[in-house]
C-alpha cells in the first residue's frame, strides 16, 4: 500500500510574566495561533515533519488514550505534533537528551545562554563554540544545552555526527543569516515537556518500560539503501546491521505485550524481511542531505505497524 495523504488536557506557564497555553491535540481542537503550537526546536536529519501527513493517518484507532512512546526521539516531530498527554520519550544520545531535559526544566536559562553565545556568529565563533561544546559534553547545565542548539543551527544541514571518541565534528554550515535564537518555539516546546518523562535509554530499554496499551513509535537510524548511503554516526558506535535485528526483537516482544507498534525504516529488501509478517506501508519522503543538489529528490520508505 502506498499513502500519501494530505492533510485530552491542558498546560500553561508562567514566563517573564506571560502565561503561555494551548489545549493538548491543539491542531486537532482548532487552535490555529503559531506563537503557541509546539514544534520541534531543533533540525533532526531524519526527522518527520514533512510526513507527518502522512504517519498521522497510520495511527492506531485511540492513539489519543494512549502513552505515546518513543525510543528514538531525535527532534521529536511526531510528539510535539501530538501533544499527548502521556508521553515517554528518550534516546541513547547523551547530549540530546540533556538539552531536552534543559528545555523542560530551565529553558528561560538556555534562552539567555544561546542569546549570549549567537552574538556575533561567525565560522570562527562556530568553531570555538564547538570546542567548548566537545570538552564539556558529559557536563549537564544550560550553556550546555544553548550550545547544542546553537551548533545544530548552524552546522552543515543540522547533521549530527560523533567521532569515535564522541566528539561532534560536524563542519560549519553556509547559512547568511540563521535563526539561532527561537525563544517562542523553546518556550512553547518546554511547555509541552512538562510531566514527559525523558530517559538516556537504549531501545532495549523498553523492555523494563513499556506497558500494554502502550503507542510506540520507532524512528531508528535508517538501514543504508547502498554501501555508500551511510553519511553519519548518530552514536560513536554507529548502528548496524545486528542493531536493526535487536531492534525487532523488541517490535515483537512488545507485540506479544500488548503495545501498539509503528516504526519507520528504509524501503530496503533487508528491512522487509525482518519484518515480515506485520503490516507494511510505503510513504514517499525527501531526501535533504546530499552535497549535490540532483543526489536530493523524494525516497520511499516504510512503516511497519503491527495493527491495521
Amino acid at each position: 500500500m502506498f499513502v500519501a495523504t494530505e492533510g485530552g488536557s491542558s498546560g500553561a506557564r508562567i514566563d517573564k510574566g506571560k502565561v503561555l497555553s494551548f489545549p493538548r491535540d491543539s491542531r486537532q481542537s482548532g487552535c490555529s495561533s503559531p506563537a503557541v503550537l509546539p514544534s520541534p526546536f531543533l533540525k533532526w536529519v531524519g526527522g518527520k515533519g514533512r510526513v507527518l501527513a502522512q504517519l498521522i493517518p497510520l495511527l492506531p484507532t485511540g492513539a489519543g488514550r494512549m502513552r505515546h512512546v518513543e525510543p528514538f526521539v531525535g527532534g521529536g516531530a511526531l510528539f510535539f505534533h501530538r501533544c499527548p498527554g502521556r508521553a515517554l520519550l528518550s534516546d541513547v544520545n547523551e547530549a540530546l537528551v540533556s538539552t531536552y531535559r534543559a528545555i523542560q526544566t530551565e529553558v528561560e536559562s538556555v534562552i539567555d545562554a544561546l542569546s549570549e553565545i549567537s552574538l556575533g556568529h561567525c565560522k570562527e565563533a562556530y568553531y570555538g563554540i564547538r570546542t567548548d561544546y566537545n570538552s564539556s559534553r558529559h557536563a549537564f547545565s544550560s550553556m550546555q544545552a544553548a550550545r547544542f542548539i546553537y551548533l545544530n543551527k548552524t552546522c552543515f544541514n543540522g547533521l549530527h555526527r560523533v567521532n569515535k571518541k564522541g566528539e561532534f565534528n560536524v563542519p560549519a554550515g553556509r547559512y547568511k543569516n540563521p535563526k539561532i535564537v527561537d525563544a517562542a518555539r523553546l518556550r512553547a516546546a518546554s511547555l509541552v515537556l512538562q510531566g514527559v518523562g525523558i530517559e538516556q535509554a537504549s531501545f532495549e530499554g523498553l523492555l523494563e518500560t513499556a506497558k500494554p496499551g502502550d503507542f510506540v513509535y520507532f524512528d531508528p537510524p535508517y538501514e543504508p539503501v547502498s554501501r555508500t548511503a551511510s553519511f553519519t554516526s548518530y552514536a560513536s558506535d554507529g548502528f548496524s546491521r545486528e542493531d536493526q535485528i535487536r531492534l525487532r526483537d523488541v517490535f515483537v516482544a512488545l507485540d506479544r505485550r500488548g503495545c501498539k507498534l509503528m516504526l519507520s525504516n528504509s524501503d530496503v529488501p533487508f528491512i522487509q524481511e525482518l519484518y515480515d509478517g506485520f503490516s507494511i506501508d510505503k510513504i514517499a519522503a525527501p531526501r535533504a542531505v546530499n552535497c549535490k543538489g540532483r543526489g536530493r529528490g523524494r525516497v520511499l520508505e516504510v512503516v511497519v505497524r503491527n495493527y491495521t
